[in-house]
């Protein structure tokens, strides 16, 4: 069976997503820039990453009762998608460890919206109109130019960069992947649950293995923290995958990046950080490039 069986598209057909829709997807990126924003915080981010999806897992599990098991055609998108989250996880502890958070994560999450355009043109023949295109390369230009809103240098910050870039690749891998496997299983909040009791345990296994005794102590005094980020980040790509299943992989990915505004906004009002004429330009950019993605001005 042809991956595009997942996605039938009449050509001309209009991608743009439903009201609704974006409102939810907006909702899920406020959620993603909070999630991140606890564990960039912690003074453990590896504990703290594990006590979030190790939540993911337990929330899965409580929901396992009330869906039905994958198709079999939605197992390989599974395990293909806990494999690059495995990589992402790995790349993004790296790049913060590297990294200011204002300077990593617009690198990454701006990658993604190019990335997922170019893999699901080829994989699942969601081809864009001339200013989906254009919108879709503003939204990422707009958002990786918050990168540098203070002048910051490549080379000055050379290793978080290159961690951030390899993290956007796995963004756009697991988006992709999230995407056709949500619409190949039959029903896409079972792929959800079985993604979260999948690819939690070991997140918080290798926090075990490095951290051994001195785990227990720090859970004892952060774990509603980690639980509260937990809960946010599920149910936020809880969100993205439906969304991702039921509306075009590039305009989710662009929308759903727009998290990286949120967390220029959430830095500004909570930590006192300056937002600054660049990065007023720079969310000017992704405006615009969200009205061309949905203008469907032609091919």
């Amino acid at each position: 069976m042809e991956l595009s069986y997942f996605l039938p598209r009449l050509p001309g057909q209009s991608m743009k997503l439903d009201p609704t829709v974006v409102g939810l997807v907006l909702l899920a990126a406020v959620m993603h820039a909070s999630w991140n924003a606890v564990v960039k915080s912690d003074s453990d981010r590896l504990v703290s990453m594990g006590l979030v999806m190790a939540t993911g897992s337990v929330i899965g599990l409580f929901a396992f009762p009330f869906v039905a098991i994958p198709d079999r055609a939605a197992w390989p998108y599974l395990v293909g998608s806990v494999t690059i989250h495995a990589g992402y996880y790995f790349a993004l502890l790296r790049a913060y460890a590297h990294g200011d958070l204002s300077h990593v994560y617009p690198i990454a999450r701006g990658l993604g919206p190019l990335l997922v355009a170019m893999f699901a043109g080829r994989l699942v023949h969601e081809e864009l109109s001339w200013s989906e295109a254009a919108g879709v390369a503003l939204v990422s230009l707009g958002i990786a130019s918050l990168a540098f809103a203070r002048g910051t240098s490549w080379r000055a910050d050379w290793r978080g960069t290159a961690f951030a870039v390899l993290t956007g690749f796995t963004i756009a891998g697991y988006t992709v992947v999230d995407g056709i496997g949500g619409r190949s299983a039959g029903d896409v909040f079972s792929y959800i649950v079985w993604l979260n009791i999948l690819e939690g345990p070991w997140v918080i296994a290798v926090a075990l293995f490095f951290r051994g005794r001195a785990l227990l102590p720090y859970l004892r005094r952060h774990w509603r923290r980690g639980v509260a980020g937990g809960i946010i980040a599920t149910l936020g790509y809880a969100i993205a995958i439906w969304a991702l299943s039921v509306g075009a992989m590039a305009h989710v990915a662009a929308l759903r990046e727009t998290s990286v505004l949120f967390a220029a906004v959430l830095g500004t009002r909570l930590l006192g950080e300056r937002f600054g004429l660049r990065r007023v330009v720079a969310a000017g950019v992704v405006v615009a490039g969200l009205l061309l993605m949905n203008l469907s001005l032609g091919r």
